[in-house]
């Protein structure tokens, strides 16, 4: 009876062995823990991969769940609210800007009566000043009318901006097809007339060319019907879109183009 009790005795101290870990080992994967689900909670992306190679380093080099984490959003701290905030305000004080230019340009149109040769519209991309071709060119010609080379200059003047905007002049037609010694399509045709108007703005010396640009669409992008007289009109015109300086999303848009 006294050997069977020692034996059980014997198997008892075994298995208290078999499951006993320091206590020490327990409160270092305990803090292992914390600080993994701490910084998961507060450190970016590239924080939190280089934490997982040093934690796959200290246990026996393996990999994890931490060698392929999953995404995680960057969270929201007072800096970036700020940044964000001071986006969002450039952005707002850049339209306003744009809105007054508008307004400039509105009045010199009114004083001059100009009402039915100009339009203007504030767009995503910018302020666009559309100009009629017939107040500006003769029918297939790319010269703009002596009597309006003022219309022209007054213009340049209203261009002059402090910091520089970049400034896109577009030369539009209709689709009547054309072919002469000057031009063999219209598509020349628009860009001549956008060249030659940014010529005269730019000669009278208020601008700095390095921010302006020319283009020609020919009848590619119309905005009214080219089955009519009237949309016709409309879609031989010659377009100066002023740019914002900071887009929508806070980016600058100040570099020359």
């Amino acid at each position: 009876m006294a050997k069977k009790h020692k034996k059980k005795h014997r198997e008892e101290e075994h298995i208290d062995e078999s499951w006993l870990i320091p206590y020490a080992d327990i409160l270092t994967l305990l803090l292992a823990l914390f600080i993994v689900l701490f910084s998961m909670s507060t450190v970016d992306q590239q924080k939190l991969e280089q934490m997982a190679q040093v934690f796959n380093q200290i246990f026996d080099g393996g990999t994890n769940f931490m060698d392929n984490p999953s995404p995680i959003d960057v969270p929201i701290t007072p800096n970036n609210t700020n940044e964000t905030e001071e986006q969002s305000s450039a952005y707002i004080e850049d339209q306003k800007a744009l809105s007054e230019i508008k307004a400039s340009v509105d009045e010199y149109i009114a004083v001059n009566a100009l009402e039915k040769q100009f339009v203007t519209k504030l767009t995503d991309e910018g302020l666009l000043v559309t100009i009629r071709e017939n107040i500006l060119f003769d029918m297939g010609k790319a010269e703009v009318k002596s009597e309006y080379r003022q219309i022209a200059e007054d213009i340049s003047d209203l261009l002059v901006f402090d910091p520089p905007r970049n400034v896109v002049i577009t030369g539009h037609t209709d689709n009547i097809p054309i072919s002469s010694s000057e031009f063999s399509s219209n598509w020349e045709l628009s860009v001549m007339r956008s060249v030659n108007f940014l010529k005269i703005l730019v000669s009278k010396g208020t601008i700095d060319p390095l921010y302006f640009s020319a283009k020609g669409y020919g009848e590619f992008k119309p905005v009214a019907s080219n089955d009519t007289v009237e949309g016709r009109a409309k879609n031989r015109r010659v377009e100066v879109l002023i740019q914002p300086r900071v887009l929508q999303d806070g980016t600058l848009n100040d570099a020359p183009k």
